[in-house]
């Protein structure tokens, strides 16, 4: 009976070690990334605090940083994987998330929003806000992040 608590009490300690060094393999991607964005919108827009990091996967795949600049205001950072042409904003100067859903509200009528993010496609910054239908369906609604203009939806998934 010992040998058989020991063996099982020793798979299941080899299974979590495995387990921790898959899901610390699959981060190392997404925290260099971080690094370089940090890094260089450091570099070109004295950013000095970052309060959120994302990657963006649209018609190019976009680093976007929430943070503070030196002068403490709220700015977000969009960084293009190909170009690496910063661009910046203050937060005021934009649709908050808030408003974004609010854009969404007014048109349809979500059964659940499952995420809102920033993102940018073509030099457009905007909201992507990604939502189950009544029945379930799988819909995405993009609303441009300085305007608040419906840009593109994608429904019915």
């Amino acid at each position: 009976m010992k040998k058989i608590i020991l063996i099982l009490v020793l798979f299941i300690v080899v299974c979590v070690g495995v387990f921790i060094k898959v899901y610390v393999s699959a981060q190392e991607p997404l925290a260099a990334a971080e690094e370089k964005a940090v890094s260089l919108a450091k570099e070109k827009v004295n950013l000095s605090e970052v309060e959120d990091f994302h990657i963006y996967h649209g018609t190019e795949t976009v680093s976007v940083l929430e943070g503070k600049n030196n002068k403490g205001e709220n700015i977000i950072v969009w960084i293009p994987e190909k170009s690496k042409k910063v661009m910046v904003d203050k937060r005021k100067n934009g649709l908050s998330k808030e408003e974004a859903i609010k854009r969404l509200m007014d048109e349809k009528n979500p059964k659940k929003i499952m995420s809102v993010r920033l993102g940018m496609e073509n030099n457009i910054p905007l909201w992507e806000i990604h939502y189950r239908s009544e029945n379930n369906l799988i819909n995405y609604y993009y609303v441009d992040f300085k305007t608040g203009e419906w840009l593109k939806k994608i429904e019915n998934l």
